[in-house]
């Protein structure tokens, strides 16, 4: 049932505005009328123009150029979560959810879902008509959820979850966005003195026909290659990047960029610290809501971004199957901590498997945060490092001849 924006004098004089759901335009207006509400305006819900409601004939284009983000995502689910606490009807909950949500994809979405339940569908298919905003893990949660009776708390752990794995990914990205937007800047810059300033003054040293020492003539060549030849450069780069996604979308391309990704020094501890703890989260909060162990760890494996990782996870899979430990095919595959084996054993031989899961994950995310913070310190001194030795080249390129005309003068 869409949605109307309206803007009215109630019983009292005062002006009033809204949204309110109904078949039609003129079923808006009679329903406000109902409720004691004389429209003055009146329009489909959707962005608002200078001086009035949306008209019929705009097109929200909003919806279209958002993006729902996981905060998003896990506001509104919070939100839900206490509404439904709270005994409040689902439609009524979807519909409070519209009117506050500011995203105006997601509040597109809300609108589909609410549709959906209103004509008798269950919250869960609802969602999973919207894959690319909904995971698999929300909607086998909420499913499962919705069987147990206890939607309002499944909700919460979502909540809680999502929001876990954003400021997750907010520390790593953090720690990796520093050194690469350095690098770009330290690029651009020396490709700046390269390009212009260093023909300028080699200009003076070929005109004086001087012999030049090695580091010069290294220099002169760089410079000359990149002032005359710098679109073959961006050609051979763009080739080099589109070569490489390429291969990586190959089987054997993606297994050995996972391979090299956690044997990369420094960097690699950190990935492998980052996908455990969202295995082991993501994997006790589903377990805790209800979701079949199996089938929890059929949809858990897709959080890691790892082929190893997760061959590590179906192995385990196929192993509980045939009534084997998880702990110990985590343990032969190689990937996983012994610390982790050893709390997962313990969890499955006293039935407290989610708990050791999340304390497993509270203590990688603490190790993440320090490492986050270690490697944002370190990494400033050794990016100041690199671009001072890559001037200190230029700068003594230039200078050896300057130094040798000097001695030639005297």
């Amino acid at each position: 049932m869409p949605n109307f924006n309206y803007k009215g004098i109630n019983n009292q004089g005062k002006n009033t505005s809204g949204v309110i759901d109904a078949e039609s335009e003129k079923a808006a207006r009679l329903k406000l009328r109902k409720i004691g509400v004389f429209p003055t305006e009146i329009g489909p819900e959707g962005a608002k123009r200078a001086g009035g409601l949306r008209l019929k004939g705009d097109v929200d284009f909003g919806k279209y150029f958002q993006s729902v983000k996981g905060k998003d995502i896990a506001i509104m689910t919070r939100q839900m979560s206490t509404l439904l606490a709270a005994h409040i009807p689902l439609v009524d909950t979807l519909s409070a959810l519209i009117e506050q949500t500011q995203n105006q994809k997601l509040k597109s979405i809300l609108g589909n879902i609410k549709e959906s339940v209103v004509q008798g569908g269950r919250l869960s298919d609802a969602l999973a008509s919207h894959p690319k905003v909904f995971s698999s893990i929300y909607i086998s949660m909420v499913n499962a959820g919705e069987a147990s009776g206890a939607l309002d708390v499944v909700l919460q752990r979502l909540a809680d979850l999502t929001e876990k794995q954003e400021a997750l990914k907010s520390k790593v990205f953090g720690a990796l966005m520093y050194p690469l937007i350095m690098s770009i800047v330290g690029v651009l810059l020396m490709s700046f003195l390269l390009v212009y300033v260093v023909p300028k003054v080699t200009k003076i040293f070929e005109d004086q026909k001087a012999t030049l020492p090695l580091p010069t003539k290294i220099l002169i060549f760089i410079s000359h290659g990149l002032a005359s030849y710098w679109y073959l450069v961006i050609l051979l780069v763009a080739g080099a990047a589109y070569g490489l996604r390429r291969f990586l979308k190959t089987k054997k391309g993606r297994t050995l960029y996972d391979t090299f990704s956690l044997k990369m020094p420094i960097f690699g501890k950190l990935f492998r610290l980052v996908a455990i703890s969202r295995f082991t989260r993501t994997l006790a909060t589903m377990l805790a809501s209800g979701v079949q162990l199996l089938k929890a760890m059929d949809i858990v494996k897709n959080v890691m971004q790892n082929t190893l990782l997760v061959e590590a996870i179906e192995n385990a899979q196929n192993s509980v199957r045939e009534g084997e430990s998880i702990a110990e095919t985590l343990k032969r595959s190689g990937h996983f901590p012994p610390m982790v084996t050893h709390m997962i054993a313990i969890g499955e031989k006293t039935g407290e498997l989610e708990t050791m899961l999340l304390r497993v994950a509270d203590s990688y995310d603490s190790q993440v945060d320090n490492m986050v913070s270690t490697l944002t310190t370190l990494l400033e001194p050794v990016m100041i490092l690199v671009m001072g030795g890559v001037v200190s080249f230029i700068v003594m390129s230039i200078l050896l001849p300057i130094l040798q005309l000097n001695q030639i003068g005297t």
